[in-house]
């Protein structure tokens, strides 16, 4: 069963690192037609993704992992690729988005626990 959690966890960071390649290709690629197939292409693969971590995983902790990821993915490519500023209060925020997934996938786990 841990395995198949896992693998929902690695389809919702998919997910949303898919949403924030397509965030990306908005903004990085200059041709209309490309940027267009791009970002339609990265989000019939994040939705895909998405999916198949709700297969598996809560819709919470799906759609939580995926937030988690995209915003971290598309702040920190803001930052490398088009040298966004990022505030002591996005990486505050960051942190606290990482706790509170691992929080959640840990209260998750032991509420299965304590079912089974």
């Amino acid at each position: 069963m841990e395995g198949r959690k896992s693998r929902g966890y690695t389809w919702a960071i998919l997910a949303g690192l898919n949403a924030a390649l397509a965030a990306v290709s908005a903004k990085f690629i200059s041709s209309q037609m490309i940027r267009y197939g791009l970002v339609i292409l990265f989000n019939v693969a994040m939705w895909g993704c998405y999916i198949n971590s709700l297969r598996v995983l809560s819709s919470l902790q799906a759609t939580v992992t995926n937030f988690a990821t995209n915003f971290l993915s598309s702040g920190l490519a803001g930052f490398f690729l088009f040298e966004e500023q990022l505030s002591f209060q996005w990486f505050a925020g960051a942190l606290f988005i990482v706790v509170g997934v691992l929080i959640l996938s840990k209260s998750s786990i032991e509420m299965k626990d304590s079912i089974d």
